[in-house]
């Protein structure tokens, strides 16, 4: 028997420093962004302005979509001669490029210009071009899909009242939550949260796709292949020495995914995004190399992680409750239970609507396989950039 100790040492240390490094991850970096933002807060100051913008949208066979959101940029609540939009069509086989000039025409080429690659790029590289044409203070950036407030220019812009600030992320607002959704609701609520306190004390380490603008002196280059431009763009941004902050006035509105294989596959695709970040930009692991690395530790690099803390935790504990006495059995049994519920609310969606922690456990779950399952991706195809519009219903 004493012979078996220090082996269960190992293992009960290999246990306890799982745990806590997921309770850090989900519970322990958002305390110490809502400590920081309490003890060290950091204001943004704000005030009315009106800017030049740019609003860049890039679109992909996204004919169905494109009139709604071109007649919604239009109708923003800002001055038309301050705000120009450059829709750039990306390998468009539908009539995507012929809706956009029609309604340019009728708006007026002012107001919106339509450029055309014949071949697919990519959404960073069409970006990338686009940025060289454009000469607004601000660019704005925003995906075909999602319906924007009418304010939210007007917020954005007087963020950038404040010289520090380098982009602003408006917040994605998921409308019509069902089911599986409902509970992919309750993660981005949670994701909204962390957000607004590491916005307090300092920067975001990304922003919503949706909608969030820069200086456009500040924008850096947008290499080819990006997956998550909504990470880079602002990463390089905070590089330069800029905040990223978040603006709650300014509202995008799309559907949460009422089914999970739909979300699973952008989620999937997300976090195939950031294990190609790490790749092509790998000092941002590098605690003290990016201004912003310790923050991404704690909120993105660690989620990277917790599955294979996950597994960890559940092995170690299942040599301990063999051998280790009656509490790591009752906790071994906890995380069977917590496990069967979340297969539970997965396979029955009648209780996942009916039943919150079966909801809660499912999207975690879903949460934790797409991570390994889009590094399993980004290994399989590291050039995975090319990207299709997404119907709505699905969010982002």
């Amino acid at each position: 028997m004493e012979s078996m100790r220090p082996g269960i040492v190992l293992v009960e240390l290999v246990f306890w420093l799982s745990l806590l490094a997921l309770v850090f991850t989900y519970l322990g970096y958002p305390a110490l962004m809502t400590a920081l933002a309490r003890l060290r807060p950091r204001p943004v100051l704000a005030r009315a302005q009106t800017p030049r913008v740019d609003v860049l949208l890039v679109v992909h066979n996204a004919a169905a979509l494109l009139e709604d959101k071109l007649h919604n940029l239009l109708a923003l609540d800002y001055p038309a001669d301050r705000l120009r939009i450059t829709v750039v069509c990306d390998g468009c086989d539908d009539a995507t490029e012929a809706a956009a000039r029609r309604i340019a025409g009728e708006a007026s080429p002012e107001r919106i210009r339509v450029l055309a690659h014949p071949q697919r790029q990519g959404k960073s590289a069409c970006i990338g071009s686009a940025l060289a044409s454009l000469d607004a203070d601000l660019v704005l950036f925003t995906d075909v899909r999602q319906r924007i407030d009418t304010g939210a220019v007007r917020a954005l812009a007087a963020a950038f009242a404040d010289e520090l600030v380098g982009a602003a992320s408006g917040e994605l607002v998921l409308e019509s939550a069902q089911g599986y959704g409902r509970g992919i609701d309750a993660y981005w609520r949670y994701e909204k949260a962390i957000r607004r306190v590491e916005s307090a004390s300092g920067s975001l380490v990304g922003v919503t796709g949706a909608l969030y603008a820069a200086r456009r002196a500040a924008i850096g280059e947008v290499p080819p292949g990006i997956v998550l431009d909504d990470m880079w763009i602002p990463l390089r941004i905070a590089e330069a020495g800029y905040r990223v902050v978040f603006v709650p006035q300014a509202l995008a509105y799309d559907r949460a995914a009422a089914d999970p294989a739909t979300e699973e596959a952008r989620k999937r695709r997300t976090l195939s995004g950031n294990y190609q970040l790490l790749h092509r930009w790998p000092h941002l692991a590098v605690p003290g190399a990016h201004p912003l690395a310790w923050r991404l530790w704690g909120h993105k690099w660690l989620r990277l992680l917790a599955p294979w803390l996950l597994l960890l935790a559940l092995l170690s504990n299942a040599a301990l409750a063999a051998t280790a006495g009656r509490f790591y059995l009752i906790v071994f049994m906890l995380q069977l239970l917590a496990y069967a519920l979340a297969l539970l609310g997965r396979g029955v969606p009648a209780l996942a609507r009916a039943w919150l922690p079966a909801r809660l456990a499912a999207a975690f779950l879903s949460l934790n396989a797409s991570a390994l399952l889009g590094l399993a991706d980004y290994l399989r195809n590291p050039n995975a950039h090319l990207w299709r519009t997404t119907p709505r219903g699905v969010s982002r």
